[in-house]
């Protein structure tokens, strides 16, 4: 319908819409029309706009940070979202004859994310996390972290199937630069739950009650990556992932009480990967790791509690097939844990969308808690870290934090380290 016919259609209905007992007014102008026209557009389209609207990065879902879990909350069509991260590192290190061992301080572009959603219909969704790190193609990479298909079927049961985020730990699902305090992950949550850890794979997952789980079949981690530092060259990352061993992982939390987060997950299954012995016998290499957390946020306070321990078989068969000797050997046990304590001094002020949280954490690890007989332990593996820090977030979607960390190992070398970190999502 044009203009015209829209005036001349007002137009009749303002004539006819006079009561008969009263006289006759002069009917509006054209000007007049034209102006409720404009009106009249500009609050339709308004509307359409706020019924399409997309939905913000403030809230976490499905074990997803804000900005991953945006699709879950959006309307049918495309959901945009991602995070970036900024770490500057100043190096304060000591050998063990007490020199400077001459580390370069560094400002890093960490990574840049992008998220793309595809909602097709009330059941049937699709959601990844492409990841461009470090900046440039030459020192950095760009990797799919995660892209995968759901189908949501009932609150207590939905199907999910591509690749996926393995459910353990804080930071391996929820690794959005606002969901934690410090400039970096912890060591932790890097080295023996090796974030971010993803796979091939297909599983479920749902919410019982108070209870929530995942649970999925993947391809297994590659032991042919593993080194006495830890599991994390193990992970295969969905590119060309062999799968001659299969792996199966699962999740439980609960949040019976508002404000408190208790779980567990475990991980257990072959890493082999057609690995052979020089007598031409198969290395199974069976890698199995428990994890159990605790996070507890009430009025301003944050306290984080995990604690970890993974063993791998056939530990002395990959060393020799590794050509691993003496403190280079992979740990048949490898043990960690931290606990953190924050308080958002900002809670104390009402109305406030600010937080400023100073914050402690402790953090033990060991790569190398038992090796195969025949091997020794290194003590550089056998490390204490404590973070003091301060994390501010001006808005509720952008932070800025500053921590310093002392980090300690058996071997008596340690290095004082500075960072601070600008963190993003949206």
């Amino acid at each position: 319908m044009t203009r015209s016919h829209l005036v001349l259609l007002l137009s009749c209905l303002s004539a006819r819409a006079l009561p008969a007992q009263e006289p006759a007014q002069e009917p509006p102008t054209l000007e007049e029309l034209e102006r409720r026209i404009d009106l009249l557009s500009q609050e339709l389209e308004q509307q359409k706009i706020g019924a399409a609207a997309a939905p913000q990065a403030d809230q976490a879902q499905l074990g997803f940070g804000p900005a991953a879990s945006k699709i879950y909350r959006a309307a049918e069509g495309v959901s945009i979202g991602g995070y970036g991260e900024m770490v500057y590192s100043h190096f304060d290190s000591r050998t063990d004859a007490g020199a400077p061992s001459g580390r370069s301080d560094t400002l890093d572009l960490l990574r840049v994310v992008l998220y793309f959603g595809y909602k097709f219909d009330e059941h049937w969704l699709f959601n990844s996390e492409i990841e461009f790190e470090h900046a440039n193609t030459d020192e950095g990479e760009v990797a799919v972290e995660f892209a995968y298909l759901d189908y949501l079927w009932r609150e207590p049961l939905n199907a999910r199937a591509g690749l996926v985020l393995i459910p353990m730990g804080f930071l391996n699902e929820m690794h959005e630069p606002t969901t934690f305090l410090s400039a970096n992950r912890p060591g932790i949550e890097r080295v023996i739950l090796p974030s971010t850890w993803r796979e091939n794979g297909a599983g479920v997952f749902g919410q019982l009650g108070d209870f929530g789980y995942r649970a999925y079949v993947v391809a297994g981690l590659d032991a042919e990556g593993f080194t006495a530092a830890g599991l994390r060259d193990g992970r295969q990352g969905g590119s060309r992932s062999q799968i001659e061993d299969v792996a199966a992982v699962g999740r439980v939390d609960w949040t019976g009480v508002n404000g408190l987060l208790l779980g567990a997950s475990a991980y257990t299954g072959g890493s082999g990967q057609d690995l052979m012995t020089a007598a031409g016998g198969d290395i199974g290499a069976r890698t199995s790791i428990l994890e159990g957390h605790l996070q507890w946020n009430w009025r301003g306070l944050q306290f984080r509690a995990l604690g970890t321990t993974a063993r791998v078989d056939d530990a002395a068969q990959l060393n020799q097939a590794l050509g691993l000797t003496g403190n280079d050997s992979i740990g048949e046990e490898m043990t960690g844990y931290y606990l953190e304590l924050g308080y958002d001094v900002l809670s104390l002020t009402e109305g406030s969308s600010m937080s400023l949280t100073p914050f402690v954490r402790f953090e033990a690890y060991d790569t190398q808690k038992e090796v195969p007989s025949g091997y020794s332990a290194d003590g550089a593996n056998d490390v204490n870290i404590v973070t003091y820090g301060l994390a501010w977030q001006p808005f509720p979607q952008g932070i800025l934090k500053a921590d310093y960390q002392n980090i300690e190992n058996l071997t008596g070398s340690a290095v004082n380290q500075f960072n601070v970190a600008l963190g993003y999502i949206f």
